[in-house]
C-alpha cells in the first residue's frame, strides 16, 4: 500500500495555495465584507442592549402575538424571556440572538432569491446539488479555519461560518415551496393573462410561505447550533460559558448554559412556526 500513498493527491497544498491566493489578491473583499458583517452585527446589539429588557421582553411578546395569535404562546415567550433574566444572562442571550438574527438577515436575502432561481431552472438546481450537500456535511469546524484567516477572531468569522453552514436550508426549502405551487392554480394565473412576476408574487410566493418560515425556522436553529462552535473563534454569546464550563470541567455551568441554549431555541421555534391553513 506505500505505492498509493507515495502519490498522495495533494488537496490540502492546494486548498492552502487558493487560500493564500484569495488572502492576498482579495483583501479589498473580505475586509468590505468584514465592516459591512461588523456593522451588521453592532446594529441588532445596540437594539437588543440599549433598551430595557422588559421594553425588549414586551416587543418579542408583541411580535408573537402577531405572528400566532395565541395567548399561551405569548405567556411562554415572555416567561422564558423573564427566566434568563433570573438566571443572569441576558447579556450572553442577546449576543447570541444577534448572531442568530445576522445569519437570519443574510441567509435569507441569498438564500431565498436563490431558491427561487433554481426553482424555476431545474439545471441550476441540479448543479447546485452537490455544492449544498457539502456545505451541509462538510465538518462545521473545517469552516472556522479559513474564516479566521480572512477575517480573524470575533463575530464576524463566527457569523460567516455560520451563513456557511446554514445557507442551503433557505435555499432547499424555497426550492421546495416554489416546485410544489399545483399545477392548476399556477394554469388559472396564466389563464387570466398573469405575467410570471405576477405569478411569482400573487400565486407561487404566497404559497411557498409556509415552506419559506420553515426555511426561516431552520436557519434560526442551525444558527443556534453553531453558538458554541462560534464561541471558539471569538464570538460572544451564549456559547462563551459551555466553552469555559468544558475547560474548567464544571457540570453546573455547563448544563445552566446549555439550558438557557434550549429555552432560547423552544422560544424562537413557537414564535416563527407556522402551518398551511
Amino acid at each position: 500500500m506505500e505505492w498509493l500513498t507515495d502519490t498522495k493527491i495533494p488537496i490540502g497544498k492546494w486548498a492552502a495555495g487558493i487560500f493564500d491566493w484569495l488572502q492576498i489578491n482579495g483583501a479589498w473583499f473580505f475586509d468590505g465584507l468584514s465592516i459591512t458583517m461588523e456593522a451588521l452585527i453592532d446594529g441588532i446589539l445596540w437594539v437588543l442592549q440599549t433598551p430595557h429588557p422588559f421594553i425588549i421582553i414586551a416587543v418579542f411578546g408583541g411580535l408573537t402575538w402577531l405572528l400566532q395569535r395565541n395567548w399561551k404562546v405569548v405567556l411562554f415567550v415572555i416567561l422564558g424571556f423573564l427566566f434568563i433574566l433570573n438566571q443572569d444572562y441576558w447579556e450572553e442571550t442577546t449576543e447570541s440572538l444577534t448572531l442568530v438574527l445576522s445569519a437570519c438577515v443574510v441567509c435569507m436575502g441569498i438564500g431565498v432569491p436563490i431558491g427561487i432561481a433554481a426553482a424555476h431552472r431545474p439545471r441550476l438546481y441540479r448543479f447546485m446539488r452537490p455544492v449544498l450537500d457539502l456545505m451541509q456535511t462538510l465538518p462545521t469546524f473545517v469552516y472556522l479555519i479559513p474564516a479566521i484567516v480572512f477575517f480573524g477572531i470575533g463575530m464576524v468569522p463566527g457569523l460567516i461560518a455560520t451563513v456557511i453552514f446554514v445557507l442551503p436550508a433557505p435555499i432547499r426549502l424555497t426550492h421546495l415551496g416554489v416546485t410544489s405551487t399545483p399545477k392548476p392554480l399556477l394554469e388559472a394565473a396564466q389563464a387570466f393573462g398573469s405575467t410570471p412576476s405576477q405569478t411569482l408574487w400573487k400565486v407561487e410566493l404566497p404559497y411557498a410561505l409556509p415552506q419559506i418560515m420553515t426555511g426561516l425556522n431552520q436557519t434560526i436553529m442551525l444558527s443556534l447550533s453553531m453558538v458554541v462552535i462560534a464561541a471558539l473563534v471569538g464570538a460572544d454569546g451564549l456559547g462563551v460559558p459551555v466553552v469555559r464550563a468544558l475547560n474548567q470541567v464544571n457540570t453546573a455551568l455547563g448544563f445552566e448554559s446549555g439550558f438557557i441554549i434550549v429555552v432560547v431555541a423552544i422560544m424562537l421555534d413557537r414564535m416563527l412556526r407556522m402551518e398551511r391553513r
